[in-house]
């Protein structure tokens, strides 16, 4: 069996390492998320860090690990009896990959059993084999809702509650989660990531020197990997040993009332949600002096935990700039912390005498949280975001209904608002006009706007959660006879109910049922943006931006792709090709500038465009199309006569026509799209 990478040959990742090792002291910190590009190490110091991990004892035949000192009462193997036979063995290291059903991750009835012999028998899965070990989710960001959904649930109360196929059954499931993920594929669940203890962010050397050992150590390793683990195993040894004594040390270290009184004022300070984020804090403190050999917790203690707790708890805009929570976390410490301080006699000096800390030859214990702070790379720049809102709007206000007049603008004859409007889409409309800037305000929950029909997922459609799609993870809808291929998911009722109208009583192949399960995908949508000057008449454009924005966000949150086109004075501009970076997108909807006529043509052949380069590049992915105008024309051929180029493309036209007076251009080119026409009005959920 080849040995894994040895944990000690790492080079770098200074913080991560540091993570790993307080959760394996302290367990309940409760586990690791670690963020970075591809290609940084991730797997491998996860993998790595299993060697170094004490040995448990088990009740002998246990297929659920129980501690023979506390077995669970309601262990599906148990009862165990007092003094059972036990044996030691490694903590286990489970991974759970993204493409698991949920039958492998919660376990199911023995089918083989149940078909076979008539009866109800549970086969344990991964949830209960990683009970009091390693549970490691590669790519958790792309984990599917309803596994995520059943991790939240194991994570929060220690135990996996199955209810399914007949088969009611709870055990327990306590486990350190590690998940790995890269940012540009998306982001998880929030409620996932809160979950997790402690957050860091991992990025490649930046200079020659490290980048070269890595390569060096990996060519190594991959040489010879036995000769290149025994070069280490000196070092893992005294990690290993270094994790016991930090374990033995946990109980006895002091948490005194001015540090946790400091942890209170930190988190108030960040503004984080509920008091997880005080707890973590406090418990990876206690973690950090056991490992340091110290009985009381320091100041410093406090800095280096809430680096590492913290940043990804603070109520905040998903697309705000990059190092937005880092400055603040920054502020709140120097402000409640302020400069380090020597710590008081007893806070650190010798460990105390239940035993010598075992050096580390690679450092370890001189590990502290980088400046940079957990989930930004070294050196990065804040990238610059939006400018600030000008008298934010909270969402388009409603117009009234009655046909009375609110504003003194708006008691102009339809006429007078036309002219108005051929006025503002002449000004600027001169050859390399900058055009006006409007500013978004604060984003709003917009109204779900999906695809109608079903794609098939089975044939490779993308997870998301925005249209409906059929799908081998979600809802169960019917049943039907496979179709051939690889058989996924029994519909086991359906499938004892045609043994049954055979009249027999044993199932056999042609009875087998396939359930057939409704998901969700996730979709590109393609903004197309009216920026002519009509757009900057009575501050229209500040609104469009506002809800623009507001989709945008949506779109993160449902794990779409996005693209947008503008067009104003005599052409349309692709300002933003089809991509899942949504920050982007907010940093190119805040450069957006409006002036000159209206190309309405122009903006629609420019979206067929770019939907017919990205159906050759991913034919999979479902577009919608999504029309921010008032429907007028004043430059180019006639809009209608474009529509045949968007054929089949699912769309909405959201009118952002306003007064009383109104043109129903826009509803017009809706009905020739085939699309839904929206009131921008109507656009908050």
């Amino acid at each position: 069996m080849t040995p894994p990478y040895p944990f000690s040959a790492v080079v770098g990742l200074a913080d991560l390492r540091l993570a790993l090792l307080l959760t394996a002291v302290s367990p309940a910190i409760g586990g690791v998320l670690v963020r970075g590009e591809k290609g940084t190490a991730k797997s491998t110091v996860v993998r790595a860090l299993a060697a170094l991990l004490p040995e448990v004892e088990v009740v002998a035949g246990c297929r659920f690990a129980c501690d023979p000192a506390a077995p669970d009462p309601e262990c599906p193997d148990g009862p165990h009896t007092p003094g059972a036979g036990a044996h030691r063995r490694r903590s286990a290291l489970v991974e759970l990959p993204v493409g698991a059903t949920e039958d492998r991750v919660v376990g199911t009835l023995d089918l083989q059993r149940a078909l076979g012999d008539g009866v109800k028998a549970y086969e344990p899965g991964l949830l209960a084999a990683a009970h009091r070990g390693v549970l490691y989710v590669d790519e958790v960001n792309l984990l599917p809702d309803h596994l995520v959904d059943l991790l939240l649930d194991a994570a929060a109360m220690g135990r996996a509650h199955v209810e399914r196929d007949g088969v009611s059954v709870k055990h327990a499931a306590r486990f350190l989660l590690v998940g790995t993920m890269n940012p540009e594929e998306g982001e998880p669940r929030p409620q996932l990531v809160d979950r997790f203890g402690l957050v860091v962010g991992v990025a490649a050397p930046q200079e020659a020197a490290p980048r070269a050992e890595v390569v060096r150590r990996r060519l190594a390793y991959e040489a010879d990997p036995s000769s290149f683990a025994e070069r280490y195993v000196a070092e893992d040894a005294a990690l290993a040993a270094r994790i016991v004594s930090a374990r033995a040390r946990l109980g006895a270290v002091a948490l005194p009332d001015a540090q946790l009184d400091r942890i209170a004022r930190i988190c108030l300070a960040y503004r984080v949600d509920g008091l997880r984020a005080d707890i973590v804090v406090a418990r990876t403190a206690v973690a950090l002096a056991a490992w340091h050999g110290r009985t009381v917790v320091t100041k410093a203690d406090v800095r280096d935990a809430a680096r590492l707790a913290l940043p990804h708890r603070r109520r905040r805009d998903p697309l705000d700039p990059p190092g937005a929570d880092r400055d603040r976390l920054e502020e709140v410490l120097e402000q409640e912390t302020g400069p380090d301080e020597d710590p008081p006699p007893g806070d650190g000096g010798p460990p105390p005498d239940d035993g010598p800390v075992p050096p580390s030859p690679t450092d370890i214990s001189a590990m502290s949280v980088s400046p940079d702070g957990p989930g930004e790379s070294p050196g990065s720049e804040r990238a610059g975001g939006p400018p600030p809102p000008v008298a934010p709007e909270q969402r388009p206000p409603a117009e009234p209904n009655d046909g009375s007049v609110t504003d003194k603008s708006d008691s102009r004859g339809e006429s007078d608002v036309s002219d108005a409007a051929d006025a503002a889409d002449a000004a600027g409309d001169s050859v390399g006009a900058p055009g006006q800037l409007a500013f978004a305000g604060v984003p709003y929950k917009p109204k779900l706007l999906s695809i109608a029909g079903r794609a098939n997922r089975e044939a490779g459609a993308h997870a998301g959660r925005r249209s409906p799609a059929l799908s081998r993870h979600g809802r169960v809808v019917r049943s039907r006879a496979p179709l051939g291929g690889k058989l996924t998911s029994i519909h086991v009722p359906d499938t004892i109910r045609a043994a049954a109208l055979r009249g027999s009583s044993r199932a056999e192949a042609r009875d087998v049922r396939e359930a057939v399960k409704v998901g969700r995908e996730a979709n590109l949508v393609l903004f197309v943006v009216d920026a002519s000057g009509s757009m900057a008449a009575r501050q229209r454009m500040g609104v469009v931006k506002t809800a623009i924005l507001s989709l945008l966000r949506d779109a993160y949150q449902r794990r779409d792709k996005v693209g947008m086109v503008s067009f104003r004075g005599h052409d349309a501009t692709l300002v933003l090709e089809p991509t899942a970076s949504h920050e982007v997108g907010v940093v190119r909807l805040a450069e957006l500038r409006t002036g000159g006529r209206t190309p309405l043509a122009a903006g629609l052949r420019q979206a067929a465009r770019t939907l017919h380069g990205e159906r050759r590049r991913d034919a999979r992915r479902r577009p919608l199309l999504v029309v921010v105008t008032d429907g007028r024309s004043t430059s180019g051929p006639d809009p209608l006569s474009v529509v045949p180029l968007l054929h089949g493309v699912p769309a909405v036209v959201v009118d952002c026509e306003q007064g009383p007076i109104r043109l129903g251009l826009a509803r017009r080119l809706a009905g020739a799209l085939d699309a839904s026409c929206i009131p921008l009005a109507s656009l908050g959920a």
